[in-house]
């Protein structure tokens, strides 16, 4: 009697444990994550206007995996949005969509006081960004 009350005390506290650490985990790891950009040419300090690595293979990978380890998260795996944040498949493609994307990564999103994205200046390097937006640009799905 006394083992079957070990047992079941012990068992209650490691299904307790384990929802408390998975309520604590359900999002992952929320510190940005480098983004190794190994491969792509650098683009310098100047901040490019326009995604210098439209339809460059390398830059594609590495955004995917930049992607999944920074954005995901929020945005959804393959960008496919559950509503927390927007769909980014949806952002316009190519040059029309560079203006906004790049604004949003670098400098995050506020609003009514509240932080809903945030910056990534100074965080990943603008290739990383750039990647992440050739990356994205391979999900579109706005047509």
């Amino acid at each position: 009697m006394q083992i079957n009350r070990i047992l079941i005390g012990a068992a209650l506290l490691a299904s307790l444990a384990g929802a408390v650490g998975g309520h604590a985990f359900a999002h992952g790891d929320v510190t940005p994550q480098p983004v190794d950009t190994t491969g792509l040419e650098p683009v310098g300090a100047d901040w490019k206007e326009t995604n210098p690595y439209r339809g460059n293979a390398l830059a594609l990978k590495i955004g995917s995996s930049g992607f999944n380890q920074n954005c995901a998260r929020c945005h959804g795996l393959q960008a496919v949005s559950g509503g927390m944040a927007p769909d980014l498949r949806y952002l316009d493609k190519a040059e029309a969509g560079d203006q906004w994307f790049l604004n949003r990564i670098r400098h995050g999103y506020t609003q009514n006081g509240m932080t809903k994205m945030p910056a990534f200046e100074g965080i990943l390097s603008q290739e990383a960004m750039w990647a992440i937006r050739t990356y994205l640009d391979s999900r579109y799905d706005g047509d």
